[in-house]
């Protein structure tokens, strides 16, 4: 089935450009240096319930603080569905501005689901207490619902399964995700040996590639070369880049078949219909 993805932000927590600084990245003209928090949408169409009606899907892994104008960017009007790959800041703190597209949805078809991994829905309840409480009188909060990401098992959405990849974060586990033959994996240090045969004949690799220099927490883009010759997916993109990698510079020095992603990037793909 075709569908498209979308780069909605390819940056660092800080951004791309990083305030207070005036390196040679934050201050270039080449607008693929500019990079918002890291997203990506992931669209495909498929026959609705009323027979020869066309439905468009879209589904989000993350929301981070730049998601509303992100969204705007991409004409997004609706969502089926966000998949959250962890707690911090810059992955959830968007989760407000689902609030006018779950209105719509609401009335439709029920709240927009949000699949996260139990470290992860805690703190998206504990954050957003308007919104989950079962107390709550906010009587605009977002109609959404929080679901457990278990580990092994996919989520279906439609038509489409997203399976969670386990990885880590520096100390912390934290969730890729597959779909089809295409794989999603931000802010990773490392991939355990159990994740490796989830990551088999992809088509499309996305992982984290912070900068050259060593990072407690995060991928050098040589550590996410070493990781892509290993997984030989016909593509590999990296994102969640620092300031510390020019966008054409940093092309230059990459193998073939792969290459920084920037925002507003859209790569064809297709993926399998889940049989569930």
């Amino acid at each position: 089935m075709p569908a498209t993805l979308t780069f909605l932000g390819t940056g660092t927590s800080m951004g791309v450009p990083t305030l207070g600084c005036d390196c040679k990245v934050c201050t270039s003209p080449d607008p693929c240096d500019v990079r918002l928090r890291p997203s990506i949408l992931v669209q495909w169409t498929a026959e609705a319930a009323e027979r020869f009606v066309l439905a468009q899907r879209n589904v989000l892994i993350d929301t981070g603080p730049d998601f509303r104008a992100q969204a705007l960017h991409a004409g997004l009007k609706r969502v089926d569905a966000v998949f959250y790959t962890h707690s911090h800041a810059d992955h959830i703190l968007g989760l407000d501005d689902l609030r006018p597209l779950s209105f719509a949805s609401y009335r439709k078809s029920g709240p927009i689901p949000l699949y996260a991994t139990p470290e992860t829905r805690d703190v998206l309840e504990r954050i957003y207490s308007y919104t989950f409480s079962p107390d709550s009188k906010y009587p605009t909060r977002a109609r959404v619902a929080l679901h457990t990401v278990e580990p092994g098992a996919s989520v279906p959405v439609h038509e489409v399964a997203f399976t969670p990849i386990p990885v880590f974060h520096g100390e912390m586990p934290i969730v890729g995700y597959r779909f089809g033959n295409v794989a999603y994996m931000t802010d990773v240090s490392r991939i355990p040996e159990s994740s490796f045969p989830l990551l088999e004949g992809l088509d499309v690799l996305i992982v984290s590639a912070l900068r050259h220099q060593p990072h407690p927490s995060h991928a050098t883009v040589d550590q996410a070369v070493r990781w892509a010759n290993r997984i030989d997916a016909k593509q590999t993109w990296f994102t969640h880049i620092s300031h510390d990698l020019g966008h054409a510079e940093t092309n230059a020095t990459l193998p073939e078949g792969m290459a920084l992603a920037h925002d507003g990037l859209k790569l064809p793909i297709r993926l399998e219909e889940s049989l569930s």
